[in-house]
């Protein structure tokens, strides 16, 4: 029996909960651990990342719904700005995506902690930018969800770690904020899974059962329990202090990536 399976469902959990519990894409948590679980089973090293990046991607197509639904239910997804930016982040998460699959490893990792560091950054200071401005109009919402199209799909997330920061600065109310960015978080996460699949698709080497850069043992393990403990997070996150958990969490982050830094250079 391949032991490594059941690591999978265990791993949803904790990405779902985590998800529920601080409001963040399961990708910037999914995508380190996938990475050493990954280079533990002997995967080869050129695909490691790639295939950590894009089975992560694909889990979030069904993580931003349940989100979705729940925000939308309160009634604070801003649907204008979700229809005005998401053709800017299909094209930038498809594009990037394709990209990252022509990035060699050790780069591609680099970048992705770079992004880490700066999200843990931005939880342990739980960074709020001061309303300056209104939203931009449509070329430059859609300017802007082709930017935040790229990172996202070159780390694997949601993009809140990005548009929420956005909104808040062209004075979206934080709520709103937060609920647009999980609607937003479903092109993104489509888009990169395509994505993900095109340039990996006949690459030599890949483990079996994988769809280009989708291990899709791992994609279902994950789905399966994720969806089902992001609920429970969300409940949790109403009676604990968040802002000191977002603290901790940041920290978490920032050790995760520095771990799977080190165990690719080492």
């Amino acid at each position: 029996m391949n032991w490594w399976l059941l690591s999978y469902p265990l791993l949803g959990i904790f990405a779902g909960f985590i998800a529920g519990l601080f409001g963040v894409g399961g990708g910037l948590t999914l995508v380190p651990i996938l990475f050493m679980i990954f280079a533990a089973q002997d995967f080869p090293v050129d695909h490691v990342m790639h295939l950590a990046l894009g089975t992560s991607m694909a889990t979030i197509v069904f993580t931003s719904v349940s989100s979705m639904r729940a925000h939308h239910a309160h009634g604070a997804v801003r649907w204008d700005i979700v229809r005005a930016m998401a053709p800017g982040l299909v094209l930038g998460t498809f594009g990037g995506s394709l990209f990252a699959g022509m990035v060699p490893t050790k780069p591609l990792v680099i970048v992705f902690t770079c992004v880490v560091y700066y999200a843990s950054l931005q939880m342990i200071l739980d960074f709020k930018p001061k309303a300056h401005r209104q939203l931009p109009g449509a070329f430059g919402l859609f300017a802007a969800g082709g930017l935040i199209g790229i990172v996202s799909s070159m780390v694997a997330a949601g993009g809140g770690f990005m548009s929420i920061p956005f909104m808040l600065f062209c004075n979206v109310v934080i709520h709103g904020a937060v609920g647009t960015s999980s609607a937003l978080g479903f092109p993104i996460a489509v888009a990169g899974m395509i994505g993900y699949v095109v340039a990996g698709w006949g690459e030599p080497g890949l483990p079996a059962l994988s769809a280009g850069y989708i291990y899709l043992p791992a994609f279902a393990g994950i789905v399966a329990l994720s969806v089902l403990a992001a609920p429970y997070g969300a409940k949790l996150a109403h009676r604990l202090p968040v802002k000191q958990l977002k603290r901790a969490f940041g920290g978490f982050l920032a050790l995760l990536a520095t771990k799977m830094l080190w165990s690719l250079i080492g």
